[in-house]
């Protein structure tokens, strides 16, 4: 494995995870009606460095092959909504924008891991825990949006 093009594909997904410092959940996400399956607050920076570290392996793998434009250009596009989604939701409180962004990272990270399983299968396989991740943010999302009607506040107790 090529361990600078490892190290800048992780700083990649270091500065999107740095989105989730700048704007934590916070009171308003913990006064939010949400559902009873929603992961626990400590599994979330867990999983996201789990997910980042396997994005940016199955990144430095596709890297390294020809023809490679659209799986590049794929992973950048689920990484900037990556970004978007944290201070779409947490800083602008906008719950349905959050659904809007999420449904285009959900897109993007599917098309991000069968264009990148086209060119080296193992890759494609190593996003499969973060589209399966974003299923759960998203459906998640579509239940707070769903829960919580009033854009951008909290549902009556």
């Amino acid at each position: 494995m090529d361990w600078i093009l490892f190290g800048v594909f992780m700083a990649g997904c270091i500065s999107a995870a740095s989105s989730g410092a700048i704007f934590e959940p916070g009171k308003w996400y913990e006064s939010l009606n949400k559902p009873p399956w929603t992961p626990p607050n400590w599994l979330f920076p867990l999983a996201w460095t789990a997910l980042y570290v396997l994005m940016a392996w199955a990144a430095t793998r596709v890297a390294m092959a020809e023809g490679i434009g659209y799986a590049m250009a794929f992973w950048a596009l689920q990484l900037s909504l990556n970004t978007l989604w944290t201070p779409v939701f947490f800083g602008l409180r906008r719950i349905r924008a959050g659904m809007v962004v999420v449904s285009g990272l959900w897109l993007s990270v599917a098309g991000t891991a069968v264009v990148f399983y086209t060119v080296d299968p193992f890759a494609g396989l190593l996003l499969v825990p973060y589209l399966t991740w974003v299923t759960i943010a998203a459906a998640l999302n579509f239940s707070i949006m769903r829960r919580n009607p009033a854009p951008g506040a909290p549902a009556a107790a």
